[in-house]
């Protein structure tokens, strides 16, 4: 296939493999000593940390394959997604900005004058493809995808983005084009699952009547921990066996992605990362700030430079820095306004200093209903601003649309601890701390704890500094958080930016 590509958009569900024009590559020359570096991104689709065997997670074999790349390569034992939604996660990964640096706050498009991590490697030469997810990396405009898959072409029945036989298959088609055109490549490989609705549930049934996503291996009510943030009642329980279910599919999916990769030849001069992009979707966890919601699973392979079975216990990474860490690895000059920085020496099994905190932020939901927050992470403590506390609708998306939500308000009607939990969920208080290490559910608020108000006082300024440094439009509204006509003000306006 020669280099004139067929020039394409790719928003459409269910349309065919077509391929994109060049963008003015700078061609790699064929005949090097040593291959060119690529890259293999994979993410999980709500996700929780601590759902992998490896991350602790207590179910026997839940994820073979993720947990055999952690054994061969380098687990991050800290490491957040810099916002807990599909949409603008990626969009900040692969622009190495905060959603309120590069315009895409909520389920909107890339600011245009901010660069992609695809265009910069395409202008490279690198051959660039995309499986799933493809609608969350606005604009379309700018796409720079020379393979893209979308949701639909992923199917496992109806199940958008639920085969691991299409993963493999589409996978083994761009590594093929890639081997066949000689470049490069960067393939970012989104797997649906474990996002609702989850294997087996009620909701499954509804979206996708009788054309189902085939399923392997069903984990049973009894087999399951459920969260510490929820209640252990029977339909929770359900619930967190369903998501399960839908957990190991996952990782068939990544060992799809995987095997792939090893039959291709590539491996060996691959840099492969994974990830989550949220936590699971229940109350308390994606679409937050809290430590279920952000953090994530990050595990990293590179064959010569990671030391397998390695564990790094030390280091805060976080989305903002894969694009950086990325440009470095492949040598390629690095994009100017970019918030985050590369962690390519905790690559090397390095030290880095600054790697104390992580930042996170929410701004929006599907409906486009406002619920602003901000935070900041350490490996043991966390401080949480919701400034849409106490003044707006209860947060209503598809964490609160399943089983555990609706028996916890049922069961709040007659459990005053449970109902307590569903009044926090819906009305939050405007600030928590955490101390995560001991508390990692976030059971207990320890913002009017005497020990803590240094801390607090000292995560109050690191995250100020922060805000200041993206010049974050909310920062204003944080150094009046003692003033509630601010806050009203600052709601009212955020509101009805999210309508527009």
């Amino acid at each position: 296939m020669n280099n004139n590509l067929i020039k394409k958009t790719c928003h459409a569900i269910g349309m065919s493999i077509v391929l994109q024009a060049s963008l003015l590559p700078m061609p790699i020359q064929a005949a090097q000593a040593t291959p060119p570096l690529n890259v293999l991104l994979i993410t999980a689709d709500d996700l929780n940390y601590n759902s992998i065997g490896s991350y602790g997670c207590s179910i026997p074999n839940i994820t073979p394959n993720l947990d055999r790349l952690a054994k061969g390569g380098l687990k991050f034992n800290h490491a957040h997604v810099n916002i807990a939604i599909c949409q603008p996660c990626r969009q900040s990964i692969m622009t190495g900005r905060y959603p309120h640096t590069n315009g895409a706050e909520g389920f909107d498009p890339i600011d245009a004058a901010v660069p992609t991590l695809q265009e910069h490697l395409r202008t490279a030469g690198y051959l660039n493809g995309i499986l799933g997810k493809e609608q969350h990396l606005k604009p379309i405009h700018r796409y720079c995808w020379d393979l893209c898959i979308t949701e639909g072409e992923l199917a496992s029945g109806a199940g958008i983005g639920r085969s691991p036989e299409r993963y493999h298959q589409y996978s083994k088609a761009f590594l093929k084009l890639a081997k066949d055109q000689k470049k490069p490549f960067f393939l970012m490989a989104n797997i649906h699952d474990p996002h609702r609705p989850f294997a087996g549930s009620a909701q499954e049934l509804h979206s996708w009547a009788n054309d189902l996503p085939k399923v392997t291996r069903r984990i049973k009510a009894e087999d399951v921990n459920v969260p510490g943030f929820l209640a252990n009642i029977p339909n929770v329980r359900k619930e967190i066996a369903e998501y399960y279910t839908s957990v190991y599919r996952c990782d068939e999916s990544v060992g799809a992605i995987l095997k792939a990769l090893d039959e291709s030849g590539f491996a060996n001069n691959t840099l492969v990362m994974f990830l989550s992009d949220n936590g699971i979707a229940v109350p308390f966890a994606k679409a937050n700030c809290y430590l279920n919601s952000t953090k994530t699973p990050w595990i990293v392979s590179w064959p010569g430079k990671t030391k397998a079975g390695s564990v790094d216990d030390t280091h805060l990474i976080s989305g903002i820095d894969f694009m950086p860490t990325i440009l470095e690895a492949l040598d390629i000059n690095q994009v100017d306004g970019i918030d985050g920085r590369s962690f390519l020496p905790l690559l090397r099994n390095e030290k880095q200093a600054g790697r104390d905190y992580a930042f996170t932020e929410f701004h929006k939901t599907y409906a486009r209903r406002c619920f602003p927050m901000r935070a900041i992470q350490g490996k043991k403590l966390g401080y949480i601003v919701n400034f849409w506390a106490n003044r707006t609708a209860p947060m209503r998306m598809d964490s609160t649309s399943g089983l555990s939500f609706n028996a916890m308000q049922k069961a709040g009607k007659t459990n005053p601890e449970i109902a307590s939990r569903v009044t926090l969920f819906d009305h939050r208080v405007l600030e928590e701390f955490f101390d995560f290490e001991n508390d990692p559910d976030g059971l207990n608020n320890l913002i009017a704890h005497p020990e803590y108000q240094d801390k607090i006082k000292e995560m109050r300024h690191r995250l100020r500094e922060e805000m200041k440094r993206t010049s974050d439009p909310a920062l204003s509204t944080f150094e009046q958080l003692d003033n509630p006509a601010a806050l009203d003000a600052f709601m009212k306006a955020q509101q009805a930016r999210a309508k527009k």
